[in-house]
């Protein structure tokens, strides 16, 4: 166990095991409201109202506040044990807490032991999807287990009111077993979803169950046995049977308005996923084989279906990777700017409901600059989805200064 820590807030003063412990003014007022409002997720302009009372602070203020607060208690961002960071979401105090009343009892704050059942479990409506396990028994089908699990994840974040852990974190526990506490742990989430993918020939399998992260107890499970031609409606599916699970009083009806239009046929989507797939693997590797295959699955998508939004969205990012990487003739070419342009604004045009669409659309705008419109793609991308995350973001935030 760790010691415990006392905040005295009518003193002001925050001590650990008997001795007092070096805190500056703001950071031990953050500390307060952080510890005060540690049922919900604080917003950094409710945290800037409260600790600033509303000054105008710069976001590096802030950082550094949050910062210096968990380094005295012994946290960090890496580890955040007591301070969680949900991404876009704001702060939230996650250590155990005993009130107290007056000077002579004042409240405590327990970090919780590493490890421990509940260790940075989040209480609200919080999920990890794990990478789906492929059961077919060919290595090249990896893919396909991928693109089905990208797209739970993707359905499941439409909902506005369930938190769910973006996929580069969840995918970082592939080929791992397991073990269910230690990740939600880790990734400080509530439920855990789990899965597996079987394809053979024209039919597919898909398992999946959800976990109680805190408890390890399965709470629900399903298969799905369809032909491959039904296998884009799989992840609408098991979207429509864990939201409810999770928050009461999500609607069927939200998952409708936010439903994104479907490719009309099967090979689209399996060209669309080989296309992911190869993109993935061109951000490591950089080999212009891996930039051209993946384009030309994106155009054999949108052949088979000239509307596919992320077909478009895919083929627009192929394009503009290969202005801003030095590969052949279309580094810093006009017309692959042009053609990455022109692919993102079909992706709008063909689905305005798409996140990553406008994503794309933003990201192509940043090496136009224009930036004030590549901001209002990206804060259009949130707004369809609060729990889109998207890194370019950063770039283009960082690019209008």
């Amino acid at each position: 166990m760790f010691e415990d820590f006392v905040l005295d807030s009518e003193r002001r003063e925050l001590r650990r095991g008997g001795g007092l412990v070096a805190v500056e003014p703001k950071v031990f007022d953050l500390l307060v409201h952080l510890v005060a409002n540690r049922e919900r997720v604080v917003s950094k302009d409710d945290l800037i109202a409260a600790v600033w009372k509303g000054r105008i602070v710069s976001e590096s203020a802030v950082t550094t506040a949050i910062n210096a607060a968990r380094t005295v208690l012994g946290d960090s961002g890496e580890t955040q044990r007591l301070i969680k960071t949900p991404p876009r979401k704001g702060f939230r105090f996650v250590g155990e807490v005993q009130e107290g009343s007056g000077t002579d009892a004042p409240a405590v704050a327990q970090p919780k032991e590493a490890g421990g059942p509940n260790s940075g479990l989040a209480s609200n409506a919080s999920l990890a999807v794990l990478p789906f396990t492929n059961l077919s028994g060919e290595i090249e089908q990896e893919y396909f287990a991928d693109g089905i699990t990208d797209d739970v994840i993707t359905e499941l974040s439409r909902s506005r009111e369930l938190f769910v852990i973006a996929r580069n974190s969840s995918f970082q526990y592939r080929g791992e077993a397991a073990d269910i506490r230690r990740i939600g742990s880790e990734l400080g989430v509530r439920y855990v979803l789990e899965g597996s993918v079987r394809r053979s020939g024209q039919r597919v399998r898909v398992n999946v169950q959800l976990v109680d992260a805190s408890t390890g107890v399965h709470l629900w499970a399903e298969r799905y046995d369809r032909e491959i031609a039904d296998v884009l409606a799989i992840q609408i599916e098991v979207a429509r049977a864990i939201v409810p699970m999770l928050v009461a009083h999500v609607t069927m009806a939200e998952l409708e308005r936010s439903a994104t239009r479907p490719p009309t046929t099967w090979e689209a989507y399996d060209h669309l996923v080989k296309g992911l797939a190869l993109l993935r693997t061109f951000q490591s590797t950089f080999g212009k084989d891996d930039l051209d295959n993946a384009r030309a699955s994106f155009e054999r998508a949108l052949q088979l279906d000239p509307r596919y939004a992320r077909a478009h969205a895919g083929r627009s990012s192929s394009w503009l990777q290969a202005w801003i990487h030095n590969l052949d003739q279309n580094y810093l070419s006009q017309d692959a700017l042009a053609r990455a342009e022109e692919a993102a604004r079909l992706a709008v045009q063909s689905d305005a409901l798409l996140p990553a669409a406008w994503a794309q659309r933003g990201f192509v705008a940043v090496w136009q600059r224009q930036h004030a419109f590549s901001l209002e793609s990206f804060e259009r991308a949130i707004a369809l989805n609060p729990n889109f995350c998207e890194y370019r973001y950063a770039a283009a935030l960082a690019y209008d200064g």
